[in-house]
């Protein structure tokens, strides 16, 4: 007895009651988008706004925001003060993003995180 392929309403062709591939798709659908929504819930918690920056620029200024607040001295990360404003810190967080501070004596507030050309436009004299 030879069994045949039958043919599922989306199109494709299988054995069984149901089309397995597009049950797949639906389970990765459905996966992607709760890692989706879980990664945007994460951006509640924050101080300053990264939904705009690259997934690898935000892990690394959390946790270089997160090492700030354990009261890591900024330093540490090749953190300067700004020469026109010297309560002002630019941390690099990558080459192309810094991190800026504002030093409150005893810690420090983040403020945003730039692009490496919208800091040099920003700073006065540059």
């Amino acid at each position: 007895m030879s069994r045949r392929k039958k043919k599922f309403s989306c199109g494709h062709r299988g054995y069984g009651q149901i089309c397995h591939r597009c049950q797949q798709e639906q389970v990765d659908r459905t996966n992607k988008k709760q890692r989706k929504d879980s990664w945007e819930e994460t951006f509640e918690r924050d101080r300053i706004d990264l939904r705009t920056l690259p997934k690898n620029v935000v892990i690394k200024a959390r946790n270089i925001i997160q090492d700030l607040e354990t009261k890591k001295s900024y330093l540490d990360f090749r953190g300067k003060r700004l020469r026109h404003d010297r309560f002002a810190i630019s941390i690099p967080v990558t080459r192309k993003y810094r991190l800026l501070c504002r030093d409150r004596g005893s810690f420090l507030v983040p403020e945003a995180v730039v692009s490496h050309e919208d800091y040099n436009v920003c700073k006065p004299g540059g």
